[in-house]
């Protein structure tokens, strides 16, 4: 999309295109639902101050995604600053609150919530780039090429970004196993 077509569409229908997008990039980065409409929020208000200096080198979706992207890795090294200080008590209670009354087995709702926060935890201690390219790819569905335009690199390096997380996951998961037993 060209910047004179940028400036022909409203606000609102920018919002109303993307608005679900971004809040499933910012809730795969942040696993809070309400985190990550805040972000959201932030992301449109950049948007809406910064869209005269959209350049059409990129798609209009890009350039919103790669601002979701930053803002939530933002968010997440905010937090990481913030969390020095707490116990870490409200997740847990957050976690015991949101089991529903009617599950039928337990131990397999834990099982399930103790794979995503390991994942989670695995997830977070890769690289930067590592990180997004393969939650872009895999939990978004995003091409390679999309991914390359938001991190704004050639496309064979997020081929390698996204191996590379890859075998890093394995080699994290393995270990974490390993020393889980």
């Amino acid at each position: 999309m060209n910047r004179d077509k940028v400036k022909d569409i409203s606000f609102k229908e920018i919002v109303d295109d993307h608005q679900k997008k971004v809040i499933n990039i910012c809730y795969r980065f942040t696993s809070n639902i309400h985190d990550a409409e805040d972000i959201s929020q932030e992301v449109f208000i950049e948007v809406y101050h910064s869209l005269n200096k959209f350049r059409s080198e990129s798609k209009l979706s890009t350039w919103i995604y790669r601002i979701a992207v930053n803002k939530s890795l933002d968010f997440i090294k905010s937090k990481k600053r913030k969390k020095r200080f707490s116990f870490g008590k409200q997740a847990d209670e957050e976690v015991l609150a949101n089991i529903p009354a009617n599950e039928p087995d337990p131990a397999t709702l834990f099982d399930d919530d103790l794979r995503r926060k390991i994942l989670k935890k695995v997830l977070g201690e890769l690289p930067d780039k590592q990180r997004i390219a393969i939650t872009l790819n895999k939990f978004e569905g995003m091409s390679n090429s999309e991914i390359a335009e938001i991190l704004k690199v050639q496309v064979n390096a997020v081929d390698s970004l996204i191996f590379r997380a890859k075998q890093n996951l394995q080699k994290k998961l393995y270990n974490f196993y390993r020393n889980y037993k």
